[in-house]
């Protein structure tokens, strides 16, 4: 396991984005380290495409409550 050097401001920021999202700082940083990885080698998905692929590889079942 490694550090990641980043600048205060940044990580005031991973901080409070990590409070809203429910997860751990670290957990944070490994999200948008890997949707920032999945936007790089596919430019032409949007955030909601990398995401919705991401948990049909998982095998998740969303379920859809407005289409009720």
């Amino acid at each position: 396991m490694g550090i990641v050097k980043i600048s205060d401001a940044q990580h005031e920021e991973l901080r409070k984005a990590s409070a809203v999202m429910c997860r751990s700082i670290n957990a944070q940083a490994e999200f948008w380290m890997k949707i920032g990885m999945l936007a790089e080698s596919h430019p032409t998905l949007t955030f909601s495409e990398i995401v919705q692929r991401e948990l049909k590889a998982a095998k998740v079942n969303v379920i859809d409550d407005a289409a009720a």
